[in-house]
């Protein structure tokens, strides 16, 4: 069954252009031009994901999706904003939303997004991630490396967390900082550099570890592979 996509957006022009152009791509596609009827229907109905205006009339697209968050933490939400408004982004990345799109935007973009996320959220129902000799225990919040145990920050475990998640796909930085760490992305900034670096020394430590004590005599680079001028991948490879 197709996943279903609700649409909240007050301008009929651009409902319009959403729904036809999501369904061509193989969604099932609901809308609403308010934010109180958006905020029912995407609690009353079996939504996979949600294109939320921040800008809207009856409700403003930030309580709806402090709303959203409340009742269905789980359903993956797209901000739309205008251009040029920053505090818009930064205040709807704070209160749950997974991603953000600026006005004007192409629909072949929005797509991917949707597909990607979708993909995320598909996966954040499993409770363990695995990726190489890496896993991740959601709940416990326990990695281990070839059996043996990583310690990590929080931060570095949610970065790990998003890399498995989308392993076998480049990553730029921008998309790593938006995910992780929730703000744009600054050309001046090395954080993502940065935070590879702790993540590859203490999954080598722990793989070195894991030799010691017995485990197969394999090679301690981790699977966190630099693509150039562009970003990072967890390499799928098991």
């Amino acid at each position: 069954m197709p996943e279903k996509i609700l649409v909240i957006e007050d301008e009929p022009g651009i409902v319009d252009f959403l729904e036809r152009g999501l369904s061509a791509h193989g969604f099932t596609v609901a809308s609403a031009l308010d934010g109180v009827t958006g905020t029912d229907v995407a609690l009353s109905q079996d939504i996979d994901l949600v294109v939320l205006d921040m800008m809207l009339p009856g409700r403003s697209g930030l309580d709806v999706l402090r709303r959203v968050r409340e009742a269905k933490p789980a359903l993956p939400v797209i901000a739309l904003t205008a251009r040029g408004e920053v505090e818009d982004r930064v205040a709807g990345l704070d209160a749950g939303a997974v991603d953000y799109l600026t006005k004007p935007f192409s629909l072949s973009e929005l797509a991917a997004r949707v597909r990607a996320q979708l993909r995320v959220a598909a996966q954040t129902s499993a409770t363990t991630l695995k990726g190489a000799d890496i896993e991740v225990d959601l709940i416990t919040r326990e990695v281990r490396r070839a059996g043996a145990l990583v310690r990590l920050s929080t931060t570095e475990f949610e970065f790990l967390v998003y890399l498995l998640r989308n392993r076998g796909r480049v990553l730029s930085r921008e998309q790593i900082l938006r995910a992780v760490w929730g703000y744009d992305y600054d050309p001046g900034t090395n954080v993502v550099d940065v935070y590879v670096g702790y993540l590859r020394r203490k999954l080598r430590r722990a793989k070195a570890a894991s030799r010691e004590v017995g485990g197969e005599d394999q090679s301690a680079d981790t699977p966190i592979v630099t693509v150039r001028s562009v970003g990072y991948r967890f390499d799928a490879a098991d």
